[in-house]
């Protein structure tokens, strides 16, 4: 583990939107909050936008939509804070993370514990557009949030906290419509937490090398070489709990259609996952963005029929 010496050694883009139109002063609060790379906030709304629709008769709501991705931007962004704040002394001995902001030394503790004050300010902000129920219902996720980046720490399994936390939006997507649980949003909530498994196992693996040099754990270590078994078994359960979540709100037939389109793209994934190739593995992981919307999308249009 070396310091990088070139942008191709760390997760930090070069030359991304941030560096071409952003101020010099808020450049590294925009890297911190991971807005140059999207992915995260994507596969932490997507699950809102599923229930979101599932618990619609026709088009969700426009406002809602717009209001969980503004959300998802805000959350994900306070989650990376929070994780770069517990792992700064990890970070800056990776070459892939040491220039991260606070790992860097861009941005001091001080300063990223004010700006995480101000993303849970925007946040709680968002969530008291909802209902009343939601609005307790999101403000629950936080000791999940807060406690995630230190489960590497104690368990080879972190993913499951991850994915505890990043399908929440799952059970308040629903609840935003309707006020309430039922069991269409757990169990669209239990699938996304497989899903979650099969995709942070695919990401862990290309740290992998690094993990085992700082001591923490995960599942693409737990697995090792049998990662593409595990996966595929997680992925599996999780379309079995999507097409059932579809049943019970009694979907037209192009959900179940989309479910057989998801279920070749993850075929896809894992038959071209190269578990030993970091690049490889990060393309995989960002691919799921594409499953999401095409789970969406499918749910939107079995309203319609």
């Amino acid at each position: 583990m070396t310091n990088p010496t070139s942008a191709n050694d760390t997760d930090v883009p070069d030359q991304s939107w941030i560096d071409l139109y952003i101020p010099s002063i808020l450049k590294p609060y925009c890297r911190l909050a991971r807005l140059d790379r999207p992915i995260g906030t994507w596969l932490l709304l997507l699950p809102c936008w599923w229930s979101l629709a599932l618990a619609s008769s026709g088009w969700p709501n426009l406002f809602y939509v717009c209001l969980f991705g503004l959300g998802a931007l805000v959350m994900r962004g306070a989650g990376c804070t929070i994780n770069d704040l517990v792992d700064k002394d990890f970070d800056g001995k990776v070459a892939r993370t040491s220039t991260r902001p606070i790992a860097s030394g861009d941005i001091s503790i001080l300063k990223a514990l004010l700006f995480l004050g101000l993303q849970m300010g925007l946040g709680l902000l968002i969530l008291i557009q909802l209902n009343t129920f939601t609005i307790w219902l999101g403000i629950s996720s936080l000791c999940l949030i807060v406690i995630y980046p230190f489960m590497k720490r104690i368990t080879y399994w972190p993913q499951v906290c991850l994915g505890l936390v990043f399908n929440w939006g799952a059970l308040v997507g629903w609840t935003t419509i309707t006020g309430e649980l039922s069991a269409a949003p757990l169990i669209i909530y239990a699938g996304g937490f497989f899903w979650t498994l099969g995709y942070d196992t695919i990401y862990a693996h290309q740290d992998k090398a690094d993990d085992i040099l700082l001591g923490v754990k995960s599942t693409a270590l737990k697995f090792g070489d049998h990662s593409k078994l595990w996966i595929s078994a997680f992925y599996v359960i999780s379309l079995i709990l999507f097409g059932v979540s579809g049943h019970i709100v009694s979907l037209a037939w192009p959900f179940f259609g989309g479910i057989i389109i998801c279920a070749f793209q993850l075929v896809w994934q894992i038959k071209t996952l190269d578990i030993d190739d970091p690049k490889n593995c990060l393309r995989r992981f960002k691919s799921n963005r594409d499953f999401g919307l095409i789970l969406f999308v499918a749910i939107i249009v079995a309203h319609m029929i």
